[in-house]
């Protein structure tokens, strides 16, 4: 990932800081930021993770300065969203690598005709890559693993072993991000400069899509089942053994615990966590964090499968009267 220097980002930001010049990484967020990265703080929600952040500038507004630890510069712009997003892009990787070390695969792989091997990419033993595939630069694949015709792994994603991944999946696309900016109305591309893992033993269906993520990765973990059709956001993490039915779709930064059903249409708003053991029914809503386990829910706003179903007879009671 590129570095650069803090006081030409801020220059080309045209902001004005009399500041001590260090090079900057990257960015990331307040939790996870470093004393040589950039970070952001625009939620309420995030406030503790603002006192001990150990980043080395923040984008904040004037009114939250005073929770800024003494380590971290504050950058005081009125929109640190839209300028986290003007910052993104001078930290994106190239589109494609224009050199580096020649793929490598270990005994036993076959690779069909009509596939695309980034650089640097490393695949394990014993896999099966089909025609019309495309892996992308500084790719991993482990042992064992099957990907079928015309799936896309972008650039820096990593795959486990014995892994099966079917036709048509696209791994690693950027995840949907854009600022706003409120005085002209312009959408800013938020530079999607993470990447997706997966896990061993885990099954991909057909035609799925699972975004990279803005900062670090989003993660499908070990001996997830995925059907076919199904949408995983930026920075989603994806539990242990979890099933994902047909139509599924993730808004960013869900985070599902080990074990976690959820069952066809049914869907997440961001930025929540699900319990482990937790079924979600068919076309189930899940908007607000979900914290105690083992329970089955359904339902827009979403209640417990039991009163659901209690509910649906009621209604079937009131229109047959």
């Amino acid at each position: 990932m590129p570095t650069i220097s803090l006081l030409h980002l801020v220059e080309n930001l045209a902001l004005s800081y009399d500041i001590e010049d260090k090079t900057i990484t990257g960015l990331n967020t307040l939790k996870d930021a470093s004393h040589s990265e950039i970070s952001f703080f625009e939620n309420k929600k995030y406030l503790e993770d603002l006192k001990n952040t150990k980043a080395a500038a923040v984008l904040i507004t004037s009114e939250f300065t005073e929770y800024l630890p003494k380590s971290s510069l504050a950058l005081v712009v009125d929109e640190p969203y839209l300028y986290l997003a003007k910052m993104s892009k001078y930290f994106a990787p190239r589109v494609i690598e224009l050199a580096g070390n020649i793929p490598k695969k270990d005994v036993g792989t076959a690779i069909m005709q009509n596939v695309h091997l980034g650089y640097n990419t490393i695949i394990g033993s014993n896999c099966t890559i089909m025609s019309g595939v495309f892996i992308g630069d500084n790719v991993t694949i482990g042992n064992n693993t099957i990907i079928y015709p015309n799936v896309t792994v972008y650039r820096d994603c990593k795959i486990g072993s014995n892994t099966i991944i079917h036709s048509g999946t696209v791994i690693g696309s950027d995840g949907f991000g854009f600022a706003t900016d409120k005085k002209t109305g312009t959408h800013i591309k938020i530079y999607q400069n993470g990447n997706v893992i997966i896990g061993n033993n885990v099954e991909i269906g057909a035609n799925c899509t699972i975004d990279r993520a803005v900062f670090k990765s989003t993660i499908i973990e070990d001996m997830v089942r995925i059907d076919n059709l199904v949408h995983i956001a930026h920075n989603c993490r994806v539990g242990l053994g979890s099933i994902l039915v047909t139509q599924v779709g993730l808004s960013g930064s869900t985070i599902l615990n080990e074990y976690v059903v959820m069952g066809g249409q049914s869907g997440t708003t961001g930025h929540l966590e699900v319990a482990p053991f937790t079924t979600i029914s068919a076309r189930g809503v899940v908007s607000k964090s979900i914290k105690e386990p083992k329970k089955q829910w359904a339902g827009f706003p979403l209640i417990e499968h039991k009163s659901w179903l209690k509910l649906q007879a009621k209604i079937q009671r009131l229109i047959k009267g």
